[in-house]
């Protein structure tokens, strides 16, 4: 494909990488992750192929919530660095050709945040509608605690207030009330500022519940909550034409559409650019629990296309709990029995607080399936800190924290000297997903592997001509695929370019998988 064709939608061939400032690398000395120490492993980034780094945040924070409790959404947390070291990390990205996102986190603040404060002062207050008060709970309101071992209600009564706050997540962090123009307004800034600073975009928390907030029955209310987020993307877009904003919504397919900007089945107006594709990442873990590629195939024949310039993010694992909540109570049984079976290795009942390496036995071979399926899926990868090397959870750490333990260089450093290591093979997928345009440009087929190769997850991507045809198999023993619909006399081998040709034979290939073995061709 011509780069002149594909240069200005940078996403859509990306590789994501997600760090917490805090747990990566300590630059100063003090025990504690920082921006400094961000910049001195950059070059770790820059040979894995990674092409956009996304912040966890950074901002002045009292740290309850891991810095998604923030006091103010225009620094930077002093005990990780000053703005200086921020803009010099981004300029630095930016020379080993590295866009950098933050995490925007709007939907509410720190209940110590200065506008909250003043907020509970007085009813006269400049920011007391800038949160959801209430004299009495409404029976109408939102729903549904989103941590149901830490919260009962959405509603928490304020002393000095006299009324209560609605806080969709923890009691320390009261909702913003996007549905005042004011804190619209300011949200754009906060947008405004960090692009200026060079930030190429956003990972946007929580949006669904920012757009119900946004929806209230309000005077000043939009009549449709999306109008918004479309607005929002726009002045994005005025401030700088290559910004992306990546959504956190966890919902099915069809709704999820509307945030892309997609409404009454056709037409679409810019909202996000891209979505993470939850429904798919959930029913990967159930076809990998099954040993049955099944679950994932169906998941994507029926998963929608998104607008021309979007795209979905496909990710393995994230920093939060894993979440199987849009499976069945029956499914998710499955998925904690196979990789979660101890309750201490579940949270909230609908996640597992575990890495890949560890609920998958650490089976190398099993593991390296696994991230050759995700670099091959139709989407953007995103990679979350550690996983090149298959770090582990440390169970040990209260909650989503399992996740999130210190970067292990130690190990970084062994396996940048192993040619057979997890970190080469990593950099080997990257390479070759680089080589692949088609597997981030093209449409996708899921392909039948065959009546007795039901554990093969096989699918194709087709571009200008060209197609990879992917095959993984999710089981622990030898599964033969028979393919039909080929055309061309033979695909070669992606990943080893040494391997023997595939032959296709009246328009049909047939390839032997080891135990969870794996194969990109390339025919065209």
């Amino acid at each position: 494909m011509r780069l002149t064709k594909t240069a200005d939608l940078w996403w859509k061939n990306a590789v994501i990488y997600c760090l917490d400032v805090e747990t990566f690398a300590d630059g100063d000395g003090d025990g504690r992750g920082d921006l400094r120490g961000v910049i001195d492993h950059i070059d770790h980034l820059h040979r894995l192929g990674v092409t956009c780094l996304w912040l966890m945040p950074f901002y002045p924070t009292p740290d309850r919530d891991d810095g998604y409790d923030i006091t103010d959404f225009y620094g930077v947390d002093p005990r990780l660095g000053t703005l200086g070291e921020l803009v010099e990390l981004v300029r630095t990205a930016r020379d080993r050709g590295m866009r950098v996102i933050a995490d925007l986190v709007v939907n509410h603040t720190s209940a110590q945040h200065p506008w909250f404060q003043d907020a509970r002062s007085s009813p006269d207050s400049r920011y007391r509608d800038w949160y959801v008060w209430q004299d009495e709970p409404p029976a109408d309101g939102p729903q549904g605690v989103v941590f149901p071992d830490q919260e009962t209600s959405l509603w928490e009564y304020d002393r000095t207030a006299k009324q209560y706050y609605l806080h969709r997540f923890y009691k320390y962090q009261p909702d913003l009330n996007v549905a005042n123009p004011e804190v619209r307004d300011e949200i754009a800034r906060i947008l405004g500022f960090w692009t200026h600073l060079g930030l190429s975009g956003f990972r946007v928390d929580a949006v669904p519940f920012l757009l119900e907030t946004a929806g209230q029955d309000d005077a000043d209310a939009l009549p449709d909550p999306h109008d918004y987020l479309a607005d929002l993307a726009a002045f994005l877009r005025r401030r700088n034409g290559e910004s992306v904003l990546l959504g956190e919504v966890n919902l099915p397919y069809p709704d999820t559409m509307p945030f892309f900007g997609v409404r009454d089945g056709g037409g679409s107006t810019d909202e996000l650019t891209m979505c993470f594709d939850f429904i798919g990442m959930q029913q990967m873990y159930l076809s990998l629990a099954r040993a049955d590629a099944e679950p994932l195939a169906q998941a994507l024949r029926t998963r929608p296309e998104p607008p021309e310039d979007g795209h979905w993010a496909t990710f393995v694992r994230n920093h939060d709990e894993l979440t199987l909540d849009k499976l069945t109570d029956a499914q998710r049984q499955e998925v904690f029995a196979a990789f979660g079976p101890d309750e201490d290795m579940q949270l909230y009942g609908r996640g597992l607080r575990r890495r890949l390496p560890s609920m998958l036995g650490c089976d190398e071979q099993r593991i390296r399936m696994v991230y050759s399926l995700l670099f091959s899926l139709p989407g953007t990868p995103v990679l979350f800190y550690g996983e090149e090397i298959g770090m582990v959870e440390d169970l040990s750490l209260p909650g989503r924290f399992a996740v999130r333990s210190d970067m292990d260089w130690e190990a970084v450093a062994k396996q940048r000297r192993a040619p057979d290591s997890l970190l080469a093979y990593m950099r080997r997928l990257v390479d070759a997903y680089r080589d692949c345009p088609e597997l981030a440009w093209g449409s996708y087929t899921v392909l039948d592997p065959g009546p007795d190769a039901r554990p093969v997850f096989a699918h194709s991507c087709t571009a200008e001509g060209a197609t990879v045809v992917a095959l993984h198999n999710f089981s622990d023993r030898e599964v033969t695929a028979s393919i039909t619909g080929m055309s061309g006399r033979s695909l070669v081998d992606v990943l080893e370019p040494t391997a023997k040709a595939v032959p296709v034979r009246k328009g049909r290939i047939e390839v032997t998988l080891p135990r969870y073995g794996n194969r990109w061709l390339r025919m065209g």
